[in-house]
């Protein structure tokens, strides 16, 4: 999918991806430089820790509406880059 920046500098996150990414108005993102690309990821709040039968554990802060299938991701990354 590809979109282009206007005169302002901006871009627009096509609808689709902002409905399967969960993206609402006023979501925060973090934008990450790197050698080869420009990425943008939710800025999420790290882990909280608490006390649970005299251990401490990390729970996540943020919320997940849905689970994440490793398999998809693992085969997505293997794809990005051509041969």
């Amino acid at each position: 999918m590809k979109t282009t920046i206007d005169k302002a500098g901006r871009i627009v996150i096509p609808a689709a991806i902002r409905m399967e990414a969960n993206l609402l108005p006023g979501t925060e993102l973090e934008i990450v430089v790197d050698d080869f690309s420009i990425r943008l990821m939710r800025a999420v709040p790290g882990p909280k820790l608490s006390r649970k039968g005299g251990r401490l554990v990390a729970r996540p802060s943020a919320r997940s509406d849905r689970g994440i299938d490793v398999g998809v991701l693992i085969e997505n990354e293997r794809n990005r880059w051509p041969l």
